[in-house]
């Protein structure tokens, strides 16, 4: 025998939601083995992570750099494809295609490192 239990302002309980891709700007400050230059401070990271809603997107992102060897110390959202088409920006074929890879692998995805120094 099986149920569905509803909720009446929204679907169906343990509907499985989409998963989004969602651009990410991370800053990095230093650790020990992180990989980074030789005088970086830190970095900007630009990632693509898939989630099924941007807090999931962040939640994997940070879990996959700490892992990596990284020291996460801030995230901003710019939000997923639509919401920047829908803001008039210009996204390239390029990283249309780090998304698509995103989505297609679950994954998350650090298109560029921008290093600071001091």
């Amino acid at each position: 025998m099986s149920f569905c239990v509803t909720d009446p302002a929204g679907p169906a309980a343990g509907a499985k939601r989409p998963q989004q891709v969602f651009t990410l700007l991370v800053e990095v400050g230093r650790k020990a083995g992180d990989g980074l230059p030789k005088g970086a401070t830190g970095a900007a990271l630009m990632v693509y992570a898939s989630g099924v809603d941007e807090a999931e997107a962040v939640r994997e992102t940070v879990a996959v750099l700490k892992e990596a060897g990284l020291a996460p110390l801030d995230v901003t959202g710019h939000g997923t494809l639509d919401e920047r088409l829908g803001e008039g920006q210009d996204v390239e074929a390029g990283e249309r295609e780090l998304m698509d890879k995103a989505l297609a692998e679950n994954a998350v995805i650090v298109a560029q490192v921008m290093p600071f120094y001091d």
